[in-house]
């Protein structure tokens, strides 16, 4: 199991940024949220251990937000040093994939979707949303595609 810091450090690695990809705090939160789901649904286990809180602005691990606040609404720059060697090949599969889905919409678009999702919508403000309903959602997500 990873932390989400690094499944964030992946993320950061993927934009293209001289074609003006960029990754904000509230991008990544999703990113991590999406990421998080499609594991509990594909594998029965989480990616990263930190929970996942039902915030205003959508779903937010806050260890990884508050690890990215200093930058406020701008993009966050890839990390220095990655050692992508951490990830079994599955692993980097999927996050590609969320990448590749989800990566393509703003932070507002993506906080927008998430408003409209059962772990968000059934989550009090500030509740940590259970892996088990997340789990139960993005199993329907897979079954409809």
């Amino acid at each position: 199991m990873f932390s989400a810091i690094d499944i964030a450090h992946y993320f950061l690695c993927l934009p293209d940024e001289n074609a003006g990809d960029l990754i904000s705090n509230l991008k990544l939160q999703k990113l991590l949220y999406y990421a998080q789901g499609f594991n509990l649904a594909l594998y029965s286990s989480r990616l990263f251990q930190e929970d996942i809180r039902a915030w205003e602005h959508g779903p937010v691990v806050p260890d990884a937000y508050h690890a990215f606040k200093e930058f406020g609404a701008n993009a966050i720059p890839a990390p220095e040093a990655m050692d992508f060697n951490i990830f079994e090949p599955e692993t980097v599969e999927l996050l590609d994939e969320v990448y590749a889905v989800y990566g393509q919409f703003s932070a507002w678009k993506l906080r927008n979707m998430t408003h409209g999702e059962s772990p968000w919508k059934e989550t009090p403000i500030n509740e940590i949303i259970s892996t088990q309903k997340m789990q139960e959602y993005f199993e329907t997500q897979l079954a409809s595609d």
